[in-house]
């Protein structure tokens, strides 16, 4: 009997792995997010190069001075001093607390308050008054002119025989030495700086009473309601956004003044009309201690923040509480 032999079943072999490696699917939206944020940057590039120019690098090498002395000159010379500028601002017998920082916020304070409350006066009657674009531009016309030639007018007008004194002398008053005395020195220029900043917080004013909805005023009228309420109880609370963009940056323009009393004043008598950006000034260019400029440059700005935090803090409380 003849076996039959089966054939014996050969393995196939293994197929190679392919070499290539496996390819991952790519999200399209992902390409394309890519894509618009690469797009975005490159129209940035020109800003932001502009800010690390005229801003970031500015203000680096402004820390490095307040940190170190220099004369204004050579680099090489610049010289670490530490924390010696800072100290040396508040150190007795400085004059930088007592009286320019002082001088500083009380102008900044009388600036704010005399304009705030002027403007809310013009802009209220403005807008109870025919040709209201007429009027709003007359009163625009000081933010258009100069500094230079807004302080020499007015600097005339406060000389002996100048308007101001003419008209205290009509009504029978004796004539004031205005930029001359130390006690009316720094309220004369505030009254100046107050009267070219009113402008531009009655557009903004103005915009806000635009703003408030016909129908509070008749729902006052029909419940008997005066001005004065109307006023106290409507206009001002829906006024309150306007007032603190006004009142924000009328304190930091205050704050940073340096133009008008340079022009009016050149900070006199002696010390009594001396602000910190004018002590910044006198510092850096006359005496030649860029040190201590950039000092008290940072000690404004820590001042200015601190003012607009209160003010933020203030204005939001109260609204809170409205």
């Amino acid at each position: 009997m003849v076996n039959a032999l089966t054939p014996e079943t050969t393995a196939r072999p293994p197929r190679p792995r392919s070499a290539e490696p496996a390819r991952t699917a790519v999200d399209p939206r992902a390409r394309a997010r890519r894509h618009q944020a690469v797009v975005a940057y490159l129209f940035l590039a020109p800003v932001l190069l502009f800010f690390a120019v005229f801003l970031i690098l500015p203000l680096g090498f402004a820390l490095l001075l307040s940190m170190s002395r220099w004369a204004g000159f050579d680099l090489a010379d610049i010289k670490p001093v530490g924390l010696d500028n800072f100290t040396s601002l508040f150190a007795d017998g400085s004059t930088f607390l007592t009286p320019i920082l002082t001088n500083t916020l009380l102008f900044a304070l009388g600036t704010v308050a005399l304009a705030l409350a002027g403007s809310v006066l013009v802009a209220t009657c403005i807008d109870n008054l025919r040709f209201q674009g007429l009027w709003r531009t007359l009163y625009l016309l000081p933010i258009v002119t100069t500094v230079v030639a807004v302080g020499n007018v007015w600097k005339y007008m406060y000389e002996p025989g100048g308007l101001v004194n003419g008209a205290l002398n009509a009504v029978g008053l004796d004539s004031v030495a205005f930029l001359q005395d130390p006690d009316t020195a720094l309220p004369a220029v505030v009254v100046v700086q107050a009267w070219a900043s009113v402008g531009s917080a009655i557009l903004i004013l103005t915009a806000g009473l635009k703003s408030i909805p016909e129908s509070y005023y008749e729902a006052a009228a029909l419940d008997g309601a005066g001005p004065v309420t109307v006023f106290l109880r409507i206009t001002l609370p829906l006024l309150r956004p306007a007032l603190l963009f006004v009142c924000v940056t009328q304190f930091i323009t205050g704050l940073q003044s340096f133009a008008l009393i340079i022009v009016m004043t050149k900070g006199g008598p002696g010390d009594a009309t001396n602000v910190a950006a004018l002590e910044m000034y006198r510092q850096a260019f006359s005496y030649g201690d860029w040190g201590t400029a950039s000092a008290a440059a940072f000690v404004l700005f820590v001042v200015i923040l601190i003012v607009t935090l209160a003010q933020l803090w203030i204005f939001r409380r109260r609204g809170e509480d409205a």
